[in-house]
């Protein structure tokens, strides 16, 4: 088994695990929990970046096992590395004595710890050949950014929050900013260290060799 195929069969064994998660967690939900809504669910930060890390992961697979790879692919890894990290951080943090709908254990695991971990570990084994530029990983805010908007105005109509650091029913629109705030540096310190860290592309073996563009 060459590298790449090492490599490949990695990427499709978490990203099964984190869609068998995913199904099994929102199952869990309509199963067990009255008038539940499903939109809920698909509106945690952890599901959304689960999902992407999946995607991503399939797709990085795929790549793998052909051997090749692309910018864009670089650059959606970089984003959903970043976003699992977030994910990791933020529930090790401030979350993991709170409800956020991965009342199943080996489910919660899953999702906040072992894809976050394994994300960055893919991404340090499999750097980019070409950097990432500081100016091409603030595109990564994008979509925390958007996140935040959606359930700061899905919050009122709702009447439902994500996390309780976005509800200002709690402790008002003050703490709300502060934290939004915290996670935003967050957020652009994660973007930079991603980024600075394709600098070590020289200093390590590539598992996956990149083409040229004309054979992509």
């Amino acid at each position: 088994m060459t590298a790449n195929r090492g490599l490949a069969l990695f990427r499709y064994f978490f990203a099964a695990l984190c869609l068998a998660a995913l199904v099994g967690q929102f199952t869990y939900n309509v199963q067990n929990i009255a008038d539940y809504r499903p939109l809920n669910f698909f509106s945690f930060f952890t599901v959304e970046s689960n999902i992407i890390a999946t995607a991503t992961f399939a797709i990085a697979g795929w790549y793998a096992w052909q051997g090749r790879t692309a910018r864009w692919l670089q650059l959606l890894r970089g984003a959903a590395t970043m976003y699992m990290t977030i994910t990791g951080i933020t529930y090790s943090l401030l979350l993991s004595n709170i409800e956020v709908d991965t009342a199943v254990p080996w489910i919660n695991v899953v999702l906040h710890y072992t894809m976050p971990t394994v994300i960055v570990i893919d991404w340090l084994v499999d750097l980019p050949r070409k950097r990432i530029s500081l100016k091409e990983s603030l595109i990564w805010l994008a979509f925390p950014l958007a996140y935040l908007v959606y359930s700061l105005l899905r919050g009122p109509f709702a009447d439902w929050y994500p996390y309780p650091f976005l509800d200002p029913r709690i402790e008002g629109y003050g703490h709300v900013v502060f934290m939004s705030v915290l996670i935003a540096v967050l957020a652009f310190v994660l973007a930079v260290v991603i980024a600075l860290s394709t600098k070590l592309q020289d200093t390590v073996p590539h598992a996956a060799a990149e083409l040229p563009a004309e054979v992509r």
